[in-house]
């Protein structure tokens, strides 16, 4: 029910089910007739619940995890043979090479689970999703991480700016007013007036950089570097690992950043779950890894 009800549409959530739609259209049916309420009503070409489904959302995706983390402590995670699914969040900040190892990795020690990788932006509210058991973890960099949620750091990354090898930077140098007055790239805003870590440090020097560009994909933004002036301002190890494909320099930034920490956050309703422990331990396992190389 809480897919039905989240997906808004019975086709969708039968997709994500593995089930024939008229067999989720005749559990709804049943569902209807024990709640006497609707649950989803026609809104122009779409579903919606009403007050009684919205009521129902969290209780039964309460009641999903606890049985699904009450069977998997119970039988215990055994990776080679879990059919689990995992379903993370990711900021498209982090290395490159980290979802691509993570994903290897899950693949290759338990092939039979499934991976869902869920974008972090503005609409999706993490820490509910978290609660609602629809995220096992969230992996990003926060200035101040919420304290109402299990916390473990991966791993902190120095600030620099990247740029086209030949940038006039390269032959000139900047100070700290060149710097801000170069043309700046930046990630598109998650949501009208927000800022990244990069300009709410400026904001708090009273400082602002002069951006000319914005791209909501981030892993794109290299390539634009390399073939233009502007100058992309992050970690350094995302920068480091695009030297050797494109035409791009790293230099060290005028302006003293704090360093940048990427946290993987969780709920407690998943900090004793036996495949949830297993998934985290791999997230760590593989930022580890990247550290090293």
């Amino acid at each position: 029910m809480n897919i039905v009800l989240t997906e808004r549409s019975v086709s969708r959530a039968a997709i994500r089910l593995g089930m024939y739609q008229p067999a989720v259209s005749a559990a709804l049916k049943r569902l209807r007739a024990l709640a006497g309420d609707p649950l989803l009503v026609r809104s122009g070409a779409g579903m919606v619940p009403t007050d009684a489904g919205l009521r129902m959302i969290e209780p039964s995706a309460s009641i999903l995890r606890a049985a699904q983390v009450l069977f998997s402590d119970a039988r215990g995670f055994d990776p080679a043979t879990a059919t689990h699914t995992f379903s993370l969040a990711c900021s498209d900040y982090m290395d490159p090479l980290f979802l691509p190892q993570l994903v290897a990795q899950i693949k290759h020690q338990a092939p039979l689970c499934q991976i869902d990788i869920h974008a972090l932006s503005g609409e999706s509210d993490y820490r509910a999703r978290l609660a609602q058991g629809e995220f096992d973890l969230v992996v990003g960099n926060w200035p101040a991480p919420p304290d109402d949620l299990h916390m473990a750091r991966l791993f902190a990354d120095q600030v620099v700016c990247l740029v086209a090898s030949k940038h006039p930077v390269m032959r000139r140098g900047w100070d700290s007013a060149t710097w801000l007055a170069a043309e700046h790239i930046a990630p598109t805003p998650t949501h009208p007036g927000a800022k990244g870590v990069i300009d709410m440090h400026l904001d708090g020097l009273g400082l602002q950089r002069n951006i000319t560009a914005r791209c909501p994909h981030f892993g794109l933004i290299p390539a634009m570097v390399a073939s233009s002036l502007l100058v992309l301002t992050t970690g350094r190890q995302y920068c480091e690992r695009f030297t050797d494909t494109l035409a791009v320099k790293v230099l060290t930034c005028p302006i003293a950043f704090p360093q940048m920490v990427y946290y993987q956050l969780w709920h407690e309703r998943t900090h004793a779950s036996a495949s949830a422990k297993w998934l985290r331990e791999r997230v760590k396992a593989v930022a580890d890894s990247l550290r090293k190389q």
